[in-house]
């Protein structure tokens, strides 16, 4: 291996999918994956099998189907665990099983309830188990940072005795500083001379702000791979952001001795939008190197620098990470071959009926707007390949006036295949819409968050709606696209519906089953 190529690990899908209120099904996780092989990350962290039968399904799928990266299923430290998580990767050209178990001394006492003694047995078990499996092992103490480096060493010992290739150091709960990660590194490779022999990895949450400081000191202290996801979404505060880490790589790598990664940087745009919009986390303007400001000037004295020449205020070119995907595409004349190798051109392969129908949704938009960008077909075909859970919207009729509050009608497809009708009189639009669904389906969910968001530019633009509704103490975001903003608005509730309706019949906020042993969560 190139000693100064960094591999990427990404852990949008495990870490990222349990961010709060994201609950992304098999197509969509999948679809997802094949964007992220596109990109060129080096690991996909594809989910935690053992802890559903849709996760376990979702890990399977992208395992046979999506090739290129190692994809790797997550393993608390038990038989049972591991057994979920190589049985789901089994079938990958390269399968990884990635266990761990806590190594701080307040994990151990206080979530574990064990002494160190049951966790140097655990991890002895559970990574010669994994070996017995494949080659490829991953192994992480769960709050390392917060944990006695003695102690860590002892543990690390043994995983590496048992056969880990990749030893892996999280910060799980943000708490570190860069030079005290640094320093807590240098003293694990002193006390564990073997780390040089195998491949060291990071993984920092952003509770403070530092996760991509604290990985990229990480990386300066001798560590190879970096753990991160897409925007930086995950548990809390999220991840170390892959793109700031693949850009901070890529723009200052002449300056650190050559350090690079393998990731096509023109695809993190892409990857961005996509993770974006199934989730239904909106990306901030300010965002580094994604978000729309990103490359933007307001400044006169700006502006006029960049006019002259870029680099007086720009250190990335746009298109460097693939921000010049809003060009001109389609127009309303466009026929379903030149909408076939356009979406080709995005990466999406669509065939038979699945052409079909995005032709016919693309025919609409088209007639709506009059120019359709690669945004917009992304979101359109995104927005298209999207499960629907239970309901759809089969119309609306909304009376809105400034001198009464507005009305609206909807008519709803039942998931018995029956119609049914809502009305009622909101505080506006959007609001009149939603109790409608709500009396139309007879579930009285809360709203608790709703956003728009515009997916190019204009007063045509396409608005993209995520939605976050709660219902028995469980929470399920939804997303809808559409240039009518209340079309948008109710395809998002009506997903959001569905989803938070299957976690109420499962008994499911996340999915936390119950083993045998009292073992930690997979927050590492």
């Amino acid at each position: 291996m190139d000693p100064n190529r960094v591999l990427i690990f990404d852990t949008t899908l495990r870490d990222g999918e349990q961010s709060p209120g994201i609950s992304l099904n098999t197509g969509e996780k999948l679809e997802i994956a094949q964007q992220l092989a596109r990109l060129g990350v080096d690991i996909i962290e594809a989910g935690f099998p053992i802890a559903s039968p849709g996760d376990f399904e979702a890990v399977e799928a992208i395992a046979r189907q999506v090739q290129g990266p190692v994809i790797a299923g997550l393993a608390r430290a038990n038989s049972t665990d591991i057994d979920a998580a190589w049985n789901a990767v089994r079938d990958s050209e390269r399968p990884r099983i990635h266990t761990f178990v806590s190594t701080s001394d307040i994990h151990i006492e206080f979530q574990m309830q064990n002494t160190r003694a049951d966790v140097l047995g655990l991890a002895r078990a559970a990574v010669a188990q994994a070996k017995s499996y494949c080659d490829d092992v991953e192994f992480s103490p769960m709050d390392a940072t917060r944990s006695d480096p003695e102690f860590t060493a002892e543990v690390l010992q043994i995983a590496l005795d048992e056969g880990a290739t990749t030893i892996n150091i999280p910060d799980t709960v943000g708490y570190t500083m860069p030079d005290e990660y640094v320093r807590f590194l240098g003293r694990l490779y002193e006390l564990v001379p073997g780390l040089h022999d195998v491949v060291l990895s990071t993984h920092c949450h952003d509770d403070l702000g530092l996760a991509v400081a604290n990985s990229f000191a990480g990386v300066q202290a001798g560590a190879r791979q970096v753990e991160c996801a897409i925007n930086g979404i995950g548990e809390r505060a999220g991840n170390a952001a892959l793109e700031e880490i693949v850009m901070l790589l890529g723009t200052r790598g002449a300056d650190l001795d050559g350090l690079h990664t393998g990731v096509v940087t023109t695809e993190l745009a892409r990857t961005s939008r996509l993770v974006s919009r199934l989730t239904g986390y909106l990306v901030q303007p300010n965002k580094a190197v994604v978000g729309r400001n990103a490359f933007a000037h307001e400044s006169g004295i700006h502006q006029d620098g960049v006019l002259k020449e870029r680099t007086t205020f720009e250190i990335m070119d746009a298109t460097s990470v693939g921000l010049d995907a809003n060009q001109l595409v389609l127009g309303k004349h466009s026929g379903r071959h030149a909408l076939r190798q356009a979406l080709e051109e995005l990466g999406y392969t669509v065939e038979g009926q699945a052409l079909n129908t995005a032709f016919k949704r693309f025919k609409e938009i088209a007639d709506k707007k009059k120019q359709v960008t690669a945004m917009d077909l992304e979101a359109l075909v995104t927005d298209e390949l999207r499960e629907e859970r239970g309901y759809a919207l089969e119309g609306f009729d909304v009376e809105a006036s400034s001198k009464r509050p507005p009305h609206a009608t909807v008519a709803v497809r039942l998931p018995d295949g029956s119609l049914a009708e809502g009305s009622f009189t909101g505080d506006g639009p959007v609001d009149a819409v939603f109790h409608a669904i709500n009396a139309a389906t007879g579930v009285d969910a809360r709203l608790r968050e709703y956003r728009v968001d515009a997916v190019s530019e204009g007063q045509d633009a396409l608005g993209d709606v995520s939605v976050v509704l709660e219902l028995d103490g469980r929470t399920a975001s939804g997303q809808g696209v559409s240039t009518d903003i209340i079309d948008a608005s109710a395809r998002a509730y009506l997903r959001a519906l569905g989803l938070v309706e299957a976690k109420v019949a499962a008994g499911l906020e996340k999915p936390k089953p119950e083993v045998p042993e009292p073992l930690s969560a997979p927050a590492s």
